[in-house]
């Protein structure tokens, strides 16, 4: 499956767009990294445990448009964008989103 953000593909054509696929997750702070993070926010730094989690969380939400697109049966995702939202204090929601499509070489 070929994932990009642009909205062409050079070399490809697209012959058929299938839809929009998406995928998202919901994730929550833990209480021991909310500690941590606490700590680093007095003294400064990046908050590593946070960015772990979120990069995890890019990645099932990629994972899970991916999935979605196979369904819709493309081959493709075109104009892939990521957004992220807050649910809750304490819970993010990321979602991946862009145009399913069916490409063949030009």
């Amino acid at each position: 499956m070929l994932i990009v953000t642009t909205e062409t593909v050079p070399g490809h054509k697209i012959t058929e767009a299938c839809g929009l696929a998406r995928g998202n997750v919901i994730r929550a702070k833990h209480i021991g990294n909310d500690f941590v993070a606490g700590l680093r926010n007095i003294v400064g730094g990046e908050v590593t445990e946070y960015t772990k989690m979120m990069s995890e969380a890019r990645e099932q939400a990629q994972d899970r448009m991916i999935a979605h697109a196979e369904r819709l049966g493309a081959n493709a995702v075109v104009g892939v964008r990521f957004t992220t939202s807050t649910i809750s204090q304490g819970a993010a929601e990321i979602l991946a989103f862009g145009t399913a499509v069916r490409l063949e070489k030009a």
